[in-house]
Order: C-alpha cells, then sequence, then structure tokens
C-alpha cells in the first residue's frame, strides 16, 4: 500500500479543529482512496456516500431542509450505524451535489459527526458555488505522488531519505554510490510518474508496458471528461491538451497560439486553458517581466508554458521507446521537456505558483518561485552542460534584483559557486515553502487609551 503526505495531513487536521475537509485536486490522484483508509482506521464508524453511485441521495439531500433533516435522510441511506462523535462522514463525488457542500455549514454547527469531502473536476464545477461555507471548511489539493513519495514506494528506506535531506539541508555532497542509485530512480519516475494505479502497478509487476497502460486509460478518461463536461468548448480544450506535449518539446516550451489557429485571438481559447488549469489536468507557467516580488503583479496572462499534471503521463504521450531511451540515459536525446515536467510538478505539489523569466536582454530562465520573501530562480539541466546558464548568470550579478540564492538541477552531485548552488534534481522534492509561523502583531495605545 502506497504511503501518501495526505495521510499524516488528515491526522493532524481532524486532531486540531472541527472544521469540515474538502480534499481537491486531478482524476485519479488518489483522493478517494486516502480519505477511506483514513477514515476507517481513525473512526469507530465510517459513511461513505458517493453521490454518482447513489444517485438517489443527491435529490435526498437537495430537497433536505435543515441539518437534522439532512441526518436524517443520511441514516437512510447507511448500514452503519451513526455514533456521535465516533463517525467520520465521507461525501465523494460532490460536484454531482453541490447543495451537500454548502449545507455543511450547518452540519458542523450541529456537531454531531465529522465530514470530509471529495469529487472530480472540483476546480471546475465548484467555482460558481454561491455559498462556500468560509470559516468550517478547510480545502486541500491533492497531486500524484511526488518524489519522496514515489521513492518510499519503491523501498528506499527513510534514513536514506533522511540522509538526502541532510545533504541538501548543508549543501554537502552526496555518497557516489547513492547519487547514482538515486538518479536511476529518479529517471523512473520519469516514466512511471506519480499516479497512484500506475506506481502500484510498477511496485506490483515492474512491467513499463502494464504501467503505459494505466497511464493512457487516465489520459483516456481525462478526455472523456473534456467532452463531457465542458460541450461548447470541448474542441478548443483537446485540442491544447493534445498539443501540451509537442509544445514541451519545441525550442521555448512556450504555448504558441497559432500551433492552434493563427487566426483566433487568445480570449477566444481562455476558457479552454482555465478548464485545464481548473481540472488539475495541466499546469500553467505564466511568464513574468521582471524577477522580483511579488511575481503575481508582474506577470502575462497570455504568455505562459503549459506543463501536464503528471510526467509519467507526459512521457507516455511521446513516441514510443522515449521510455528506455530515458532509462538508458541516452546523450544524444534531449530530455529537457520531461525534467521541466518533473520539477514542475514537484513544485506546485509543494505550494509554489509557477512562473518564469524571458528576457530578451538576459535571456530565460526556466522557473522563478518566491520563497521566504525572496525570488528564486531555477534552471533545469538534463544535458552535461549545466553550468552554462547565460540568463541565470546576468540576472544573479543584477544588483536591481537583488537574488540572495539560485538552483540549477542537474545531474550533478551537490556543489555551490557563490550565490548558485548546483544539485541533483532528485533533491527538488527538498525545496518547500517557509513557514512563515503566526503572525502576532500588537499595537502601542499607550498615551491614547
Amino acid at each position: 500500500m502506497l504511503i501518501r503526505k495526505i495521510d499524516s495531513y488528515l491526522c493532524d487536521f481532524y486532531k486540531s479543529t472541527n472544521k469540515a475537509l474538502l480534499v481537491t485536486g486531478a482524476r485519479q490522484t488518489g483522493k478517494s482512496f486516502s480519505i477511506r483508509q483514513f477514515g476507517k482506521r481513525n473512526f469507530r464508524r465510517f459513511v461513505e456516500i458517493n453521490f454518482i453511485e447513489q444517485p438517489d441521495a443527491v435529490s435526498a439531500f437537495r430537497n433536505a431542509k435543515s441539518s437534522q433533516d439532512i441526518l436524517v435522510r443520511l441514516s437512510l441511506l447507511t448500514d452503519v450505524p451513526l455514533e456521535k462523535g465516533q463517525t467520520l462522514v465521507f461525501f465523494d463525488e460532490v460536484q454531482e451535489c453541490p447543495e451537500i457542500v454548502t449545507a455543511i455549514k450547518f452540519l458542523v454547527d450541529e456537531g454531531s459527526f465529522r465530514y470530509v469531502l471529495s469529487g472530480s473536476l472540483l476546480g471546475v464545477e465548484l467555482n460558481d458555488l454561491r455559498s462556500e461555507p468560509v470559516g468550517y471548511m478547510d480545502v486541500k489539493e491533492m497531486f500524484p505522488l511526488d518524489l519522496e513519495e514515489f521513492f518510499m514506494a519503491l523501498g528506499v528506506s527513510k534514513q536514506v531519505v533522511d540522509g538526502l535531506r541532510e545533504a541538501y539541508d548543508k549543501r554537502e555532497a552526496v555518497d557516489e554510490f547513492v547519487h547514482n542509485k538515486m538518479m536511476d530512480l529518479f529517471r523512473l519516475y520519469l516514466i512511471v510518474g506519480g499516479m497512484p494505479a500506475a506506481v502500484q502497478k510498477y511496485v506490483d509487476t515492474h512491467n513499463l508496458q502494464d504501467v503505459m497502460a494505466e497511464q493512457q486509460a487516465i489520459v483516456r478518461l481525462y478526455k472523456r471528461d473534456i467532452a463531457k463536461y465542458d460541450r461548447s468548448n470541448k474542441l478548443y480544450i483537446q485540442e491544447i491538451f493534445d498539443l501540451i506535449p509537442s509544445e514541451l518539446n519545441a525550442k521555448n516550451k512556450r504555448f504558441i497560439l497559432k500551433n492552434l489557429n493563427e487566426n483566433n485571438k487568445f480570449s477566444r481559447y481562455e476558457n479552454s486553458f482555465l478548464w485545464l488549469k481548473d481540472a488539475g489536468v495541466a499546469l500553467p507557467t505564466y511568464n513574468v517581466e521582471e524577477p522580483v516580488v511579488p511575481l503575481k503583479l508582474s506577470r502575462s496572462r497570455s504568455l505562459f508554458k503549459l506543463f501536464q499534471n503528471d510526467v509519467g503521463l507526459l512521457a507516455s504521450q511521446y513516441a514510443e521507446g522515449i521510455q528506455l531511451r530515458i532509462l538508458s540515459d541516452e546523450k544524444s536525446i534531449n530530455f529537457g521537456a520531461v525534467f521541466e515536467n518533473a520539477v514542475a510538478q514537484e513544485l506546485c505539489a509543494h505550494g509554489f505558483e509557477l512562473y518564469y523569466f524571458n528576457s530578451k536582454k538576459q535571456g530565460e530562465l526556466d522557473f522563478v518561485v518566491e520563497q521566504n520573501g525572496h525570488v528564486v530562480p531555477i534552471e533545469v539541466k538534463s544535458g552535461k552542460d549545466y553550468q552554462r546558464h547565460n540568463a541565470l548568470s546576468n540576472v544573479m550579478t543584477n544588483a536591481d534584483y537583488n537574488i540572495p540564492q539560485a538552483f540549477v538541477f542537474c545531474h550533478s552531485n551537490v556543489r555551490v559557486e557563490g550565490n548558485i548552488c548546483y544539485l541533483p534534481i532528485y533533491m527538488v522534492t527538498f525545496l518547500c515553502k517557509e513557514s512563515i509561523g503566526q503572525l502576532v502583531y500588537s499595537v502601542d495605545l499607550s498615551g491614547i487609551v
């Protein structure tokens, strides 16, 4: 069984608050499975209502007039005894019954049971929710397995992972034997990716053909979602989705609108790009005019790269044979697209907003993110020439930006040169947003009170 980071998050959440939790994320990222396992392990009673498998529940809750009314109807929809203070109620596929999301406020206030919600395409379906229960429900986004979860799933010991984290923190080189093994595992991650079904298939069989079959089934599911949930724009959305692999493989990796239809303006396609983002299927990385905080203020709405939500799905959409070429680390092939997709996926899973910087004078940086109040430039190098980074050097020597540190993720072991840190690419899993703790501020009112 795969161990996910959300497992400990769920335990901490339900110990620290009485609020409900809405778990969002793309299809097939393991939301329902993790919730189900948590509920069965940590509550004496676990009730699951799936609004797709139980369509009668939709009409039952839609017509309910009060929290007591909902609880009466809930008791009629399950054989599990509802025990006060000991029951977790899981509402799944809530996009089919958005009224239950609105009603969570009253159920939490009533206080008899704990609640968790999830579903498919929540970013799309619940965008227009009229009465989100602010203060009564938190939202947690779930992603495919990140690199650390993948390493643990394949049997890498906690001791080894902790040792790698210590090397990252201290900027010390990793034992060369361990480094080479971790690079092998990273290349495997580029093929298998982080979708739980694909990872579990690899763990069970080590058969990459079976893994690809799982991945292609997920891609087909995404395409069915496109056709089902956005009938008016489905042709645009599917065209964009199908173009992601080839656009990432282009020299500058930017999404070029003319590859869709050079006669159409961005505004015509904008909703389709947003649909893919809200569905969790694609990860847009926006261009910023200047690498200064806050990055959001200088981002370009219509200039961006579009990464896939899972690098394994991306690899499965390229020509047959790329998997073996990646595993053998074939030097004649440029794997920049899959390397960058893995980094984009990792950064997103760790809570970073994705941006890149491009300037005619200074060049292009693969990623820029905000950490601890500073801009952090990131370059991703899949080849041997990882020390060639003109754009990064230009930005780091520009006094106007005052950037204290930059990362180059590459094949190399840990090495620091000035304010540029070269790290093996698997160490991107240790790059996380800094916790700022509690913000407590008191105003001195002496003399006016």
